[in-house]
């Protein structure tokens, strides 16, 4: 019997594959679950078009985030800072810091969790720092940190 899961079935597939199961299986632990729908073919095109829906969904997702990638690579994020001699920071500059500058500043909210520091800023001066902004777009920002 030919079906289309509606949700990740394990051992059979993931939501969307269309499948060629047993009829027993179907009808008495899929189609109550709630976990497939008959393969007929009004149910073929409702997923085709949704497939294609999503696809552009993606597509114009990772278009903004270039977008916000080119933004990004043009900006220069100041953090003040207490600092010593030398120009050593008191502490440390994290991401959590970068993320509030960046929207305080910019008014562009970033997840501290998408800057990616192998180590907290711990010197005064310009430091590039990655974003991932999107699953396959990165961008480069420029982090200054400054003496208050």
């Amino acid at each position: 019997m030919k079906i289309i899961l509606l949700k990740d079935v394990k051992g059979q597939g993931k939501k969307g594959d269309v499948k060629d199961l047993s009829e027993g299986y179907v009808r008495n632990f899929l189609l109550p679950q709630g976990l497939a729908k008959l393969a007929s073919d009004g149910n073929l095109k409702t997923l085709e078009l949704q497939t294609a829906s999503e696809q552009k969904r993606k597509e114009k997702e990772k278009e903004d985030a270039k977008a916000l990638s080119a933004k990004l690579e043009e900006l220069i994020v100041v953090v003040k800072t207490k600092a010593g001699e030398g120009g050593r920071l008191f502490g440390a500059i994290t991401s959590k810091q970068i993320a509030e500058a960046l929207e305080a500043g910019h008014g562009i909210k970033v997840d501290k969790r998408k800057i990616e520091l192998d180590e907290p800023i711990r010197t005064l001066g310009v430091t590039q720092v990655m974003i991932k902004v999107h699953p396959e777009v990165k961008a480069k920002l420029k982090v200054q940190a400054a003496e208050e």
